[in-house]
């Protein structure tokens, strides 16, 4: 097993972050078997890292409290072993120091695909700097919905299967797609009926009102006129409830979505401007979130339209091993027969399975956005659109001063989406250093202004 050495500063560092979500500290002394329960509180959460050794209070010096050597560590690997065995999920290293005797154990347990129980045969989760047993029934059925292991899509919904298998849109869909084949035994096939009642996936695909039966499977659309945080002050008129079955409430809610959109305008480098976005990015990610969203959960998938930016906010922690680090890499579909079946319409909205996002990110790339933005949250997911140039404030502050003869902070500050006062202070005084930019004399403190200076460049770079 690889040891490893860490610095005094390193060991400080780990120190002062603390335990965490993500982060746990133990005694050696602690017996294998109850150590675990991090593992399989991490593992079933969204990974994090254990530190074996490390005493949880007093100095630095008292709190590295390490196995005299590796064979005094070797009960805690084999107990390990048993459950976590050594792999792409879990990474077990010693730390030695050169100042602290003796070795910690470094174990490093990622995302799993699975549940993992502890060897006293319980799961638990990891929230906050806990770990959580989960013993009740539904406790360890929303394990699995979280790890995609099973799926709310094949819930029966106790409604008629005259809902699925008479309905507007299962009668287009057949005649489009499979003019040969009748409904009710198609529906059969796919799994779609069970014993005369329709499953999530078929109401949610072919229902004409699936919010009828499932009323919070729709989408909310909001508009804040504002580029910070969203508040009923900044709230425009009432949110936009939109529904309709799967294909026709994407298709609805990215139409509506574009349409808020192109009403927007913003303070530019040339005065006020169209927002605008990659019609083909807002697609994929409202796509995205409902097709991938977690249908258990009794929430609705938010769509959040500010003045500089999108936010699409979907019920549901990402699935399995997936993470924000390696969603664009990684294939997981929570609702499989959704995906599946839907991508069976002519003109389907996800037309490359499996490739959403990344046609997302392209997108916004090609027109020189800032990538998208994916975060975790607590029992949802959020995907942002920045409408925000790669161009750096710099080069924002010097397009704008190409066509007007002056800007202060304040403009500097709204052209650039920088909050903070003093960090557009910090970017003149960098500009005027290098003489791209001059202060204007003679002015009040409260009035100042800057302009070109000697430097200034005579055209944008490429």
């Amino acid at each position: 097993m690889d040891v490893t050495t860490v610095s005094d500063a390193q060991f400080a560092d780990l120190l002062t972050r603390g335990e965490s979500h993500f982060l746990d500290f133990k005694a050696k002394e602690v017996s294998p078997a109850k150590l675990t329960k991090s593992l399989s509180a991490f593992a079933n959460a969204d990974g994090g890292e254990l530190f074996i050794g490390v005493l949880n209070s007093g100095s630095s010096i008292k709190r590295w409290s390490g196995f005299v050597d590796a064979e005094a560590a070797n009960g805690h690997i084999q107990a390990f072993e048993e459950f976590f065995p050594l792999g792409s999920y879990f990474k077990y290293q010693f730390l030695k120091s050169d100042r602290y005797p003796g070795l910690l154990l470094h174990c490093e347990i990622l995302k799993t695909p699975d549940i993992r129980s502890a060897s006293d045969s319980t799961f638990y989760l990891r929230r906050g700097a806990q770990n959580l047993p989960q013993t009740r029934e539904d406790q360890i059925s929303r394990l699995k919905f979280n790890k995609g292991i099973t799926s709310y899509e094949d819930h029966v919904v106790k409604i008629d299967s005259g809902e699925v298998t008479n309905s507007k849109p299962i009668l287009e869909f057949m005649l489009a797609n499979i003019p040969t084949a009748e409904p009710l035994p198609w529906l059969k096939k796919q799994q779609l009926i069970d014993e005369d009642r329709p499953t999530v996936a078929a109401v949610l695909l072919y229902a004409e009102e699936p919010q009828a039966a499932l009323p919070k499977a729709g989408i909310k659309i909001y508009r804040y006129q504002t580029s910070g945080m969203g508040t009923r002050d900044t709230l425009v008129g009432n949110p936009a409830s939109i529904e309709g079955h799967a294909y026709a409430l994407i298709a609805k809610a990215v139409q509506a979505t574009v349409d808020i959109v192109e009403k927007v305008s913003v303070v530019g480098t040339t005065g006020l401007e169209n927002v605008s976005y990659p019609r083909e990015s807002i697609h994929e990610i409202i796509t995205n979130a409902v097709l991938h969203r977690d249908y258990s959960l009794n929430d609705d998938i938010h769509i959040r339209i500010y003045d500089n930016r999108i936010e699409v906010q979907s019920p549901g922690v990402l699935p399995a091993h997936v993470t924000v680090e390696n969603i664009l890499e990684e294939r997981f579909a929570r609702n499989q027969r959704i995906v599946r079946l839907i991508n069976k319409y002519e003109d389907p909205p996800n037309k490359d399975v499996g490739e959403g996002l990344n046609t997302a990110f392209e997108a916004m790339r090609k027109l020189k956005f800032r990538d998208p933005v994916i975060e975790q949250l607590d029992g949802s997911v959020k995907v942002t659109l920045r409408h925000e140039k790669l161009a750096s404030p710099e080069e924002m502050i010097c397009e704008y001063l190409r066509v007007h003869p002056e800007i202060n902070n304040a403009k500097a500050r709204e052209i650039t989406f920088i909050g903070s006062e003093n960090s557009v202070k910090r970017i003149f005084n960098k500009m005027m250093k290098s003489k791209i930019i001059e202060r204007i004399p003679d002015r009040a403190q409260a009035k100042t202004g800057y302009r070109r200076g000697p430097n200034f460049p005579s055209k944008a770079t490429k």
